[in-house]
């Protein structure tokens, strides 16, 4: 991306300067440009505070706004009686009385130390020092400067606060030094950090920390005051692992206007609705989670800010949620919930972060029978181990339990596949030993539970049956922090004045001078077309992650041979095998909508890179050239489900992990990444199996992306046209009924009665025994009516004869009626595609 130079003429001075943007990973290179107050429009006379001159809190109309109106500064309402001097949005028009504040604030001078609501000051002394006073006259917050020149204190419209001299030397100013938020054009150093807020109505320093690391990547730290842990990106991960760059020590980050954040460790994302100029900001929400939020600037109907990116979708995975002793529980329409471990309560009643403390003592007596395990299924408690022992059964990992005095529980997982080999060369271990890992906890702590974790913990209790009727695993309301907002009581003695000596001061002061002075300044901008060049000098960019890449057309045809080797093809376009130039066979999908615009599909596309399941197809990167959009993804050498459904290479226990993978990918589509995305085409053709036949969803990235805009999907906007296959259809597209993600359910359990049944849709061809129609109409009250009617044997009467009755009884009357809910007529009878997860996991057999 090119940009023009930025000439800035100052006439008082006679000085002429430019910068070169500079072309890199990095976008922009801003240091010298955000330092310079004259980037923003000149200030008018409420823009600026004279040298000499003093804002005070008992004036609500003491503020500095900023030329365009968009930002604001003053004091700001924290609590009764409290004021922080705040930097916030005033366009839209919001509240800032002390009751109903309702502005969004993008920066604070004093969040730890408020002043009273009485005789406070932010005062621009003659000597250049900016002082923020007390009712008692003490200092709460300054800036210590010296200059020479007269000095004013601005605000401009890119919400940075500047103290600068009447010159343009900048002695200070906010974008050095954040509090909780990050705006656009304002420049991230290793110098700085956004600290979260203590709680949505504390603004005060809370517990998260994003920063830049000593190993130079950009991280988010959970620091209390008794614990301290890296929760993002992934902390079991080293370095070279996570996909990032850590051999840059310029460290340095960017949010631009149109929605892109880039970071010099190679880091960086796209807003969900880039390429749009709104009002943005980056924000370390009291949450511990990063955001990036946008909202239209002069829409007084609509204040409410939108998130447009977030580093974490699985919110329980931030370290300090819910305290010690405690789990955290995600739920895709309450949020996260909090609960204690049994024989546990909890400490404080307003705040989760303090967790729970037990109801009894463990002596060092810890043998068997003195102590027991409770079994918490897909459960993990982050950090804290004992050490790592792998290749241990889980007898002998009880035992190590407890024998240690110390351990409160351990942690007890299978690593398989590539994980596994991963974890042998980061740990020194040799293959030979059993893929089991122990983790003996010394410490509850970031307790968490989701049905994708493979792995179970087992708390160490005392065996005396005091907790055989008091498991409560019931979840409480997360509050994160508490809310409690503290007034500031303080009194203050009355100070005796010398009227005299003020009258005589300010009597001096009119008749020593009035300064007069006349700055003109010119300026102009040159911009230069930022749309990116698509030659093929340019190869790729990174979108959204690393390994994500934008391809040139010409480098896609060579991959595929002129688009001579197809594999595929369908309504959504054609599917052809390639090999990259790193090697790697892909598969190459040319989309039909060539029509749809560069910006819109670039939106898409980043949400495409984000997506990461392992029963979601690895998405590598796209093309956006002209008229031509492709998109290129890992290839599966087994093909998709509908060439295996029908061969002898599934047997029963591959078609249980295939619906259960399935259902994995799908819930995750659905509940736990920032847009909803809805498939849209569930079918067998879309539902590939890699080398091990493990299911990964496809063709899930241009079906429907939904912002998400609330707690459950009500709210999904009406869809121009039907989408999806016949024979696999919810009734809701041809009844012209609400499209939820239902629709997607409904297919899923199609799929599902044709894997155990051997009957396919007509859709996949041909059926077996001939009539299409009457396959699609009755496949579904055929089943039903065996299940209701067939007496003992229905089983035997519907399962597909090549499984040659080598399957699990129970596993498959749990998967039937689950396909047979999934496929009910009325959309709010089916279950959701979490609850499929969580039953199908709950019947498992593990061998």
């Amino acid at each position: 991306m090119k940009y023009a130079r930025l000439f800035c003429i100052f006439i008082s001075t006679f000085r002429n300067f430019s910068m070169d943007i500079l072309n890199s990973l990095f976008v922009l290179s801003i240091t010298a440009l955000v330092a310079s107050p004259h980037f923003s429009s000149s200030a008018t006379s409420d823009s600026a505070l004279k040298e000499g001159s003093s804002l005070s809190v008992e004036n609500p109309q003491d503020i500095l706004v900023s030329k365009t109106g968009v930002f604001s500064a003053g004091f700001y309402p924290v609590g009764d009686n409290a004021y922080c001097f705040a930097v916030w949005f005033s366009k839209p028009s919001c509240s800032r009385s002390s009751t109903s504040s309702s502005c969004t604030v993008v920066w604070t001078a004093n969040r730890d130390y408020p002043v009273n609501g009485k005789r406070s000051k932010l005062r621009l002394q003659q000597n250049g020092n900016l002082v923020l006073t007390d009712a008692d006259k003490s200092i709460a917050w300054s800036v210590k400067t010296a200059s020479l020149l007269s000095t004013e204190l601005t605000l401009y419209d890119s919400g940075n606060l500047v103290l600068h001299t009447v010159k343009g030397a900048v002695l200070w100013q906010s974008f050095g030094s954040p509090a909780d938020t990050l705006l656009p054009l304002q420049q991230f150093n290793k110098d700085m950090q956004l600290v979260s807020s203590r709680s949505r109505t504390n603004l005060s320093s809370g517990f998260y920390k994003l920063f830049f690391n000593n190993d130079n990547l950009l991280r988010l730290l959970y620091d209390s005051p008794e614990v301290s842990s890296i929760y993002w990106p992934k902390p079991w991960l080293v370095s070279w692992a996570t996909g990032r760059f850590s051999y840059n020590r310029s460290r340095l980050a960017f949010l631009d206007t149109l929605g892109k954040f880039t970071s010099s460790d190679k880091f960086s994302f796209l807003s969900g609705d880039y390429g749009v100029r709104l009002q943005r900001r980056l924000t370390l929400d009291f949450d511990g989670n990063l955001r990036l939020y946008s909202r239209e600037e002069d829409n007084e109907n609509n204040k409410t800010w939108v998130i447009s990116w977030q580093a974490l979708s699985q919110s329980c995975m931030i370290h300090g949620t819910c305290g010690p002793n405690s789990i955290c529980n995600y739920d895709p329409i309450s949020g996260r919930k909090c609960s204690c471990l049994p024989g546990h309560k909890l400490k404080n009643t307003t705040d989760w972060s303090y967790g729970c403390e037990p109801e009894f003592n463990l002596s060092c007596d810890n043998s068997s029978d003195q102590v027991s395990f409770i079994k918490f299924m897909h459960a993990d408690f982050y950090g804290n181990d004992h050490e790592v022992y792998p290749g241990y059964t889980l007898e002998e990992c009880e035992n190590l339990c407890l024998r240690l005095c110390n351990c409160k529980g351990f942690q007890y997982r299978y690593i398989g596949g590539n994980q596994w080999s991963l974890f042998s060369v980061i740990n020194n271990i040799q293959h030979t030993i059993i893929p089991t890992v122990c983790y003996p906890k010394i410490s509850l702590l970031n307790g968490y539970v989701s049905p994708d974790y493979d792995g179970d913990f087992y708390v160490k209790f005392p065996k005396n049956g005091f907790f055989s009727d008091k498991e409560d695993n019931s979840g409480f309301g997360l509050n994160c922090s508490s809310d409690i907002v503290r007034p500031l009581y303080r009194t203050y003695p009355e100070r005796l004045e010398n009227r005299t000596l003020q009258l005589l001061f300010w009597f001096a002061f009119g008749l020593g001078g009035v300064e007069i002075f006349c700055i003109l300044l010119v300026w102009c901008f040159l911009i230069s077309s930022h749309k990116d060049s698509n030659d093929a000098s340019q190869g790729y960019q990174q979108v959204a992650i690393t390994g994500f890449k934008r391809f040139t057309y010409s480098e896609l045809k060579q991959a595929t041979q002129n688009f001579s080797s197809e594999v595929g093809r369908g309504a959504g376009g054609t599917v052809y095998r390639g090999k990259l130039p790193d090697n790697r066979i892909a598969a190459i999908k040319r989309l039909n909508i060539a029509d749809q615009g560069e910006a819109e599909f670039l939106a898409e596309v980043s949400t495409l890179g984000k997506l990461n399941h392992m029963n979601l197809i690895d998405s590598w990167g796209y093309c956006a050239e002209k008229k031509h959009r492709l998109l290129v993804y890992e290839y599966m050498e087994h093909g998709s489900l509908a060439d295996n459904l029908f061969s002898n290479a599934l047997d029963w226990r591959k078609r249980f992990e295939i619906a259960l993978g399935t259902a994995r990918g799908l819930a995750y589509l659905h509940e736990e990444c920032l847009e909803w995305v809805l498939h849209c085409d569930v079918k067998p053709p879309n539902m590939l199996l890699d080398s091990n036949y493990n299911p990964k969803v496809s063709d899930f990235g241009l079906s429907k992306l939904l912002k998400r805009s609330g707690h459950d999907d009500s709210n999904i906007s009406s869809f121009s046209r039907i989408r999806g296959t016949r024979g696999y259809m919810a009734p809701e597209w041809v009844l012209n009924m609400r499209i939820t993600s239902k629709v997607d359910v409904y297919s899923y359990g199609i799929v599902v009665l044709e894997m155990v049944t051997g009957k396919c849709s007509p859709a996949m061809g041909v059926s077996s025994n001939g009539g299409e129609e009457k396959e699609q109409r009755g496949l579904v009250t055929w089943v039903r009516d065996k299940k209701n009617n067939g007496g003992e044997s229905w089983i035997e009467e519907i399962v597909d004869p090549m499984l040659e009755g080598e399957n699990d009884r129970v596993e498959m009357e749990t998967l039937v009626t689950l396909a047979l809910q999934c496929v009910e007529e009325d959309s709010d009878a089916r279950p959701t595609m979490s609850k499929v997860v969580q039953i199908l996991l709950h019947h498992q057999n593990y061998l």
